[in-house]
């Protein structure tokens, strides 16, 4: 799993959100953080503290193209 931080430019305070390696979100924090250091030790904490394995399967990005070749 991984720990992002991201902004909203309307609100410009950082927040976390713990992603697995599918791309879905586990967690998402409620509190704002002034830096994305701070958000990130957050979201790390956080994460140590559920303790869960990561079973999910990556997004495949590659797609073969063999379909085209015949043509």
């Amino acid at each position: 799993m991984q720990v992002i931080a991201f902004s909203n430019p309307r609100q410009p305070h950082w927040r976390w959100r713990i992603v697995n390696y599918a791309g879905e979100v586990v967690e998402e924090s409620s509190e704002t953080f002034g830096t994305i250091a701070s958000a990130v030790a957050q979201g790390t904490k956080r994460l140590v503290q559920m303790n869960v394995v990561d079973n999910s399967q990556p997004v495949r990005t590659f797609r073969s193209t063999a379909h085209l070749r015949g043509r």
